[in-house]
């Protein structure tokens, strides 16, 4: 787009490709301060060297594909049997539906809430937090149930949350829509997980509770205009809830 003159609505190129490795987007959350799950930024060549990993996080972890999305690439491991059996099977996997084999291991947070917080930022430095959206309920680690607000979050924690996000987007020199998406426990502690650069499909959830036409904030902001709202305008009313459809094979369960 840049190259033949047309303006993406949308963040940068760079941004894209940095957020869409999941190794790369923790490098970048912690020179941005943001806490991420502990764990390892750096690619996982062999079972050997996960194993030792492993040993310096502590089970249960989480194996995870670099370049994963959609449930698809990460697997829990409780014992270090597990880690030996699955770890070159996840990579082949890894390999053959992302064209990346980069693998990492973060720890398993039990019971974990997963939160995400809606951001518009325009080009002249202005960034806001839409609020959160609950997508915990899940079948196979993809979100069925989105709803907003989340009933697990208090004031003070939603705030903090919101915050946290837009200092992300600020360290990045985010622009247009995006999603922080957390993982949050039972004691209210939340980490990064990942960034969605794109209006995601339970984008409406967030429109109901604000007013917020966010198809119309993408255009105006690629048109190079500013936000019409500060933060403190960001009013939200009501509740709101998404329900996915999946298309599945009846016997199997399986698209």
């Amino acid at each position: 787009c840049r190259e033949e003159g047309i303006v993406f609505i949308g963040p940068s190129e760079e941004i894209i490709t940095k957020m869409g490795s999941k190794i790369e987007s923790r490098i970048a959350m912690q020179a941005a301060d943001v806490p991420v799950v502990p764990g390892i930024t750096t690619n996982i060549e062999t079972a050997e060297e996960a194993i030792e990993i492993a040993k310096q996080i502590g089970y249960p972890l989480m194996l995870k594909a670099s370049a994963g999305g959609g449930g698809i690439g990460m697997q829990l491991m409780e014992t270090e049997q597990t880690l030996t059996k699955a770890f070159e099977s996840n990579k082949t996997r890894a390999q053959n539906f992302f064209g990346n084999g980069e693998m990492y291991l973060e720890r398993y947070i039990a019971d974990a809430h997963h939160i995400e917080i809606q951001l518009l930022a325009d080009t002249h430095g202005n960034t806001v937090y839409l609020w959160e959206r609950e997508c915990s309920v899940q079948r196979r680690n993809q979100k069925v149930i989105e709803e907003a607000p989340s009933p697990f979050l208090d004031e003070g924690t939603r705030k903090a949350m919101g915050e946290v996000a837009v200092q992300a987007a600020k360290a990045l020199g985010y622009t247009n829509a995006g999603t922080v998406e957390f993982l949050v426990d039972d004691q209210k502690n939340f980490y990064f997980l990942e960034m969605n650069t794109r209006l995601q499909v339970e984008h409406p959830v967030t429109e109901e509770i604000t007013g917020l036409d966010l198809v119309e904030q993408q255009f105006l902001i690629a048109y190079g205009e500013k936000l019409s709202f500060t933060q403190d305008d960001v009013k939200r009313s009501g509740h709101a809830i998404e329900a996915r459809i999946y298309a599945e094979d009846p016997k199997t369960f399986f698209p």
